[in-house]
Order: C-alpha cells, then sequence, then structure tokens
C-alpha cells in the first residue's frame, strides 16, 4: 500500500466508524457467534501473495465483526465502560500516525511533558492535593503491581529487588474480599504469594473493611514474627461497588508505617463530581492511587491514571539506568519508563488532551450525573417489582439484583439462566457475580452514548426475559 492509497482507506475507514457508531442499537450487544466460527472461518496458513485490501477488508466485516462484542454500544450495561469518546479516537490516530516509543524524554519531549501536565489536570479533575503527582500506566493491573513491588521493597529496606525473598520474614498484605482479582495477581507476581494476601471482613452498607479486624490482622502478624507491608483499599469495587472507609484504612496505617494503595478504577472517575467525593474521604493519606480514565471518562483504552504521593519511591523500586537509556545534557528530566513496569510506552497523553479540550470538565461531570440518576431510577423500578429484590444499593451507578419469584427453589442457578438469557438476546448486556456466595445480577449504566431510554428499555428487556422463562 502506498501513501496515496492509504489516505483514500483512511477516510473510507473514518466513514465506516462513524456509521458503526450510529449503527450500534441495532446490533446485539454481545457477540451471537458459537465457540470456534471465528478460527475456522480464518486460512490455516498465511498468504505467500499479497491480497487486495477491498477483499481484507470484506473479510473483516464478514468474518471479524459478528465475532465482536460491541462495548460501545448504548446497552451495554455489564462489567465496566471501556469508553471511547470520537476525540479520543482522533487523538489516538494521530498516536498510530507518529507510531513514536515514548520511553524517554529524548525519546519525544511532548509526550513527557504533556503527560507531566495532564496528570496534573486529572488530580485538579479528581480533587487530590498537589502533594500527588502521577504516570499514566496501561491498566489498573499493572499500576497496582508497580504499587505492591513498592511496598514490598519499602518493607524489605530496599533489599528485594537485589537479594530475593528467600530467607525473608513473610510478607504480609491486608485487603478485603471485595478487591478486584488484578491485586491477587499483584501479589502472585511480586513474589510475596496468594497465601500472604490477608483477608479483612468487611461490615455495612459499602462492604468497607473493618478498621479493627485490620488492625488485630496486623498485630497477629507482627507477634507471629510476619512483616506486614501494605494495604490495599478500594473504592467502587467490581462486584457491587464496595468501598472502603480510607481515612480508617490510613489511620491503622500510619499506626504501624504500612503503605496504602487504593484501587479505585471505576469509581476514581466519578470524583470529578465534587458531590461524589465523600465516597473516598481520607483519599489524600493514602500513599498511591489508581483510576481508570478509559472505564467512564471517555478516554481511548488504554489509560490508567496512577497517583502517588512519594514517586521517588517508585522510581526506586523500578528505574534502572543502563547507559543507552540516559538522557544527557539536561538535568532534571522525567523519563517515565522508569515509573513504569514496561520499558515501552506510548503516548497515552494526547488523547486526554483531546478529551478534556473537546468536552471540558462540566460536560463530563454531566455525562457521569446523568448515569447515576438513571441506574437510581432503574433500581426503584426493579424494587417495585413484587418478583424481584435489589441484593446491593446503588453506588454511583453500581447495583445488584435478582429474580426471585414466588416458589422459585433455586434462586442462584434461576439467576444465571436469566443472565445466560438475556445475553442470548443480545438487546442489552449484563454480567453475574457473588454477594456473600449467592448469585446476584449486577447493572451499571457508564456508556458514553447511553441515554436514558436506553436504560429504560434495559427495564422492559429484564423483565420481560426473566418472565417468559421456562420454569424448572
Amino acid at each position: 500500500m502506498n501513501w496515496t492509497d492509504f489516505a483514500g482507506w483512511s477516510r473510507r475507514f473514518a466513514d465506516w466508524t462513524a456509521d458503526y457508531h450510529r449503527s450500534l442499537r441495532t446490533r446485539p450487544v454481545r457477540a451471537q457467534v458459537a465457540p470456534g466460527r471465528i478460527l475456522n472461518a480464518l486460512p490455516d496458513a498465511p498468504p505467500e501473495i499479497a491480497e487486495e485490501m477491498e477483499q481484507i477488508f470484506a473479510d473483516f466485516e464478514k468474518i471479524v465483526l459478528p465475532g465482536m462484542t460491541h462495548w460501545q454500544h448504548p446497552r451495554f450495561f455489564a462489567y465496566f465502560p471501556a469508553n471511547a469518546s470520537p476525540p479520543s479516537m482522533l487523538a489516538e490516530q494521530l498516536v498510530t500516525a507518529m507510531a513514536a516509543q515514548c520511553m524517554l524524554w529524548q525519546t519525544s519531549p511532548a509526550a513527557t511533558e504533556m503527560e507531566t501536565k495532564m496528570m496534573d489536570w486529572l488530580r485538579q479533575a479528581v480533587g487530590l492535593p498537589d502533594t500527588f503527582t502521577g504516570v499514566i500506566q496501561d491498566s489498573a493491573s499493572t499500576a497496582t503491581l508497580a504499587a505492591v513491588l513498592t511496598m514490598r521493597e519499602r518493607a524489605l529496606n530496599w533489599e528485594g529487588n537485589k537479594a530475593g525473598l528467600t530467607g525473608q520474614k513473610k510478607l504480609r498484605v491486608y485487603a478485603s474480599n471485595e478487591v478486584h482479582t488484578s491485586i491477587d495477581r499483584a501479589i502472585w507476581i511480586s513474589g510475596i504469594g496468594a497465601d500472604n494476601l490477608v483477608r479483612i471482613p468487611v461490615q455495612g452498607p459499602n462492604r468497607a473493611m473493618n478498621p479493627e479486624a485490620l488492625r488485630a490482622a496486623i498485630q497477629a502478624d507482627i507477634a507471629a514474627g510476619h512483616l506486614p507491608a501494605g494495604i490495599i483499599a478500594c473504592t467502587g469495587g467490581t462486584g457491587v461497588g464496595a468501598s472502603d472507609d480510607v481515612a480508617s484504612v490510613v489511620a491503622v496505617a500510619k499506626d504501624h508505617g504500612l503503605y496504602v494503595h487504593l484501587d479505585a478504577a471505576w469509581a476514581g472517575a466519578a470524583m470529578i463530581v465534587p458531590e461524589y467525593r465523600a465516597l473516598w474521604t481520607g483519599v489524600d493519606g493514602v500513599d498511591s492511587m489508581v483510576f481508570n480514565p478509559h472505564k467512564w471518562m471517555g478516554a481511548q483504552f488504554d489509560c490508567s491514571a496512577h497517583f502517588v504521593r512519594d514517586p521517588e519511591d517508585l522510581v526506586r523500586t523500578l528505574a534502572i539506568r543502563p547507559e543507552y537509556l540516559k538522557t544527557h545534557g539536561h538535568d532534571g528530566v522525567i523519563n517515565y519508563s522508569e515509573w513504569s513496569i514496561p520499558l515501552g510506552r506510548r503516548f497515552r497523553a494526547l488523547k486526554l488532551w483531546f478529551l478534556i479540550r473537546s468536552y471540558g470538565l462540566e460536560n463530563l461531570r454531566q455525562r457521569i450525573r446523568n448515569h447515576v440518576a438513571w441506574s437510581a431510577k432503574l433500581a426503584e423500578r426493579l424494587r417495585g417489582e413484587p418478583d424481584f429484590e435489589i441484593t446491593s444499593e446503588p453506588v454511583l451507578s453500581l447495583f445488584s439484583f435478582r429474580y426471585a419469584p414466588a416458589g422459585a427453589a433455586d434462586l442462584d442457578t434461576l439467576n444465571q439462566r436469566l443472565v445466560d438469557a438475556i445475553n442470548d438476546d443480545g438487546r442489552i448486556y449484563l454480567t453475574q457475580t457473588l454477594l456473600d456466595g449467592a448469585k446476584v445480577i449486577r447493572f451499571q449504566v457508564g456508556q458514553f452514548d447511553c441515554t436514558e431510554d436506553d436504560v429504560a428499555y434495559a427495564f422492559d428487556v429484564i423483565t420481560e426475559i426473566a418472565r417468559n422463562m421456562e420454569p424448572q
């Protein structure tokens, strides 16, 4: 392909993209294909001779598109959103066109300096004090792993990377059962081990870690000769939106000199709305925090905002400086590869610049306010139905419910059947979770182009399919 052909196809792809987004409501949300269909439709061997782009694109529409779950669908109510607003997508086109590897300041000064500024814009937007600085990671999983590695190194007096964990006291990290499984992976990868992730019981409507149970667990570990390293709190947990009392967690941590990381991957974006910030009161006392603009704010995946109070601890944990990666002749520059686990870095800050300037914070705030209000309204409508129960109250735009008609014996099986039937139907997309061991159905509003009518339509679909299911 030459650059003239590239320009023509780019225009065609732009038109296709706009038509795709405008027509999403006519498509099933979740891919309606059987396992193996896409695999079997693809050739067994690569082509030896170049093929025409016309044929490649035709095959994309024929083979690939039916196998896509449409995350940008306005009736995507499963998991959490992975939004892609138009200005964010345009910025990503420019990033792709320039194809820079932004690992060091000198490999693209604009990427580094814009990242510094965009992280400060985000800091201000969510109300964090200026004691925090930040870096854009690819995902909250990576940010959490970086935090766990940092708490490990601090606890070991910076000897873990050098000497390893053999012969050391058992390191202990504390979290509730409501945290995301990325915390488990971080514990595995860091070498701390799953047996040393201490689960703290939760209490109250927010399913928050019990601070006295947390304190007792730390004291018991110290008495047993173990080495407490840190605490991982959450705001807006994935299951049903569990939110720890961050201030209480920080108070316990300070008494024992422990590192606190806050996972607010989904809910953190809502903190651009000042009236929601009570959900993470005490955040100014954590050592690090992560939230994902690529979820609720409209930034294209991947874009995860990782804030730290002491970047020197993060750099001391992760930085390796061979001669070929040194920036000579420029004092005080930031090389964000030293703040990240991968050396390679994309120019992620550009999409934030385009996004925030294109909408302004107030427009983004109103979208989030709408989603929260629409979700609460749906919860009340379902609560009013005699055969439905609200099993967890709305946390921002997330709540859970279950179908519980009179005489139903096995509600877990019934509700899994309902989720499966809804997703096979294709008009909306939901997911299930376990709440105190019981199967319940999650509902969250967050897709960028969702309307109040889309949320109201979900009520119709849920109740219609539930009441038309064959009894078992």
